[in-house]
């Protein structure tokens, strides 16, 4: 192998971004060396990717599945559990450039840690940016790269677009498995419906906030830290083809946007080539056939979807809001996938706990991650 690859460490490596960064990596094997992996618990998973990337470092969060990812180990590789392991990494000298591809708000310290050292930072997290993005942005001395498709395509839109060009960005969204279903019957949907997504595979909990479209409101408030904007440039639209992952409107009325098949490995593969592009190493990534091509647009419904309406409101408020809403949804969405609440109590929980709330707003990041630990509490309490 050529001896100027760059090396990348993938946290999340078990999950779909994390695959998808993987398989991309895998067929560009002359420029990327993925040399340190990390995952939750999934001790069998991380060792089958380990071995097939000759990874010198893994890690898993859970320390009961870390101490038996070390038992099984060869002796070639070392391991670590918990945020021990996610510092190891950052400190690694090998560490030049690393994905935060894992959902929750537990790997912020690590972000932190690598922005304050100087990484370059790949990111498809919603929630750390949602609750944390006053104190993250600031840290990022070069841009945080994002990897989600819809804020990757408008990162690519953006390219030499000046902020006070762009008069509206916008977020697109298939709609989820209920798009066309009667809000009536919303209350009787069980877990395993609102669990199939009809376009991304993706895991349990953000496919209930797909389906409550309260993945799309967090996205908008992600949105308005890593492009800088504010709240009213940034729109949610619903586009059931899901080809426009999203467009930027101009002051001089011309928009641009980018559409393209829904496969993360387009949004991986214009990340990690950024400022270039790499060929198409891909032999199943072409082009939507031109002659097929529909693009449906329509407005959100927010007496339907009321989580999207929700995370607008914690999103205008600012201050403590947007922390409690990534902890209210998080015990929330729990609660319904284990059947203790309905689909349309979703919003009534997350909506309650922020009504509810009489403090301050933070003034760290750690603040803020006790604020999603508060509202996740408050969320569980049947």
């Amino acid at each position: 192998m050529p001896g100027n690859r760059r090396n990348i460490a993938v946290i999340g490596a078990t999950g779909s971004v994390g695959g998808a960064v993987l398989d991309v990596c895998s067929r560009l094997q002359e420029h990327f060396r993925v040399w340190a992996l990390a995952a939750n618990s999934d001790v069998n998973g991380l060792l089958s990717l380990g071995a097939a990337f000759q990874s010198d470092m893994l890690v898993l969060a859970d320390p009961f599945a870390a101490a038996e990812l070390k038992g099984k180990l060869n002796g070639r590789q070392s391991s670590y559990g918990g945020i021990d392991g996610l510092n190891a990494i950052i400190d690694d000298p090998r560490c030049e450039e690393i994905v935060f591809a894992s959902s929750g708000t537990e790997t912020l310290p690590a972000l932190v840690k690598a922005l304050k050292s100087g990484r370059k930072v790949y990111l498809a997290n919603k929630e750390i940016l949602v609750a944390a993005g006053d104190w993250i942005m600031p840290l990022s001395r070069e841009g945080i790269i994002p990897l989600d498709s819809e804020h990757n395509a408008v990162w690519q839109c953006l390219q030499c677009e000046r902020p006070d060009r762009v008069k509206n960005v916008f977020l697109t969204a298939s709609g989820g498995p209920f798009l066309d279903t009667p809000i009536e019957d919303l209350k009787k949907v069980t877990f395993e419906q609102a669990a199939r997504h009809p376009v991304w595979p993706m895991g349990k909990k953000i496919s209930v906030d797909s389906a409550t479209l309260m993945n799309k409101g967090i996205e908008m408030i992600e949105a308005r830290h890593l492009f800088s904007l504010p709240q009213g440039k940034i729109k949610a639209v619903i586009h059931p083809q899901a080809l426009v992952h999203g467009f930027v409107e101009l002051v001089d009325a011309s928009v641009k946007m980018l559409f393209s098949k829904p496969d993360m490995r387009l949004a991986v593969l214009s990340a990690l080539g950024f400022p270039d592009r790499f060929g198409n190493p891909i032999d199943l990534l072409s082009p939507p056939d031109f002659n097929e091509l529909v693009f449906e647009f329509r407005e959100p419904d927010e007496e339907k979807f009321q989580c999207l309406a929700i995370a607008k409101e914690a999103s205008r408020l600012g201050g403590a809001y947007p922390a409690l809403l990534i902890g209210a949804d998080e015990g929330a969405v729990s609660l319904f996938m284990e059947g203790k609440i309905g689909f349309m109590e979703i919003p009534e929980r997350i909506r309650g706990i922020l009504a509810s709330y009489r403090g301050g707003a933070p003034k760290s990041w750690e603040e803020s991650l006790s604020l999603v630990d508060f509202a996740r509490s408050m969320a569980l309490t049947i």
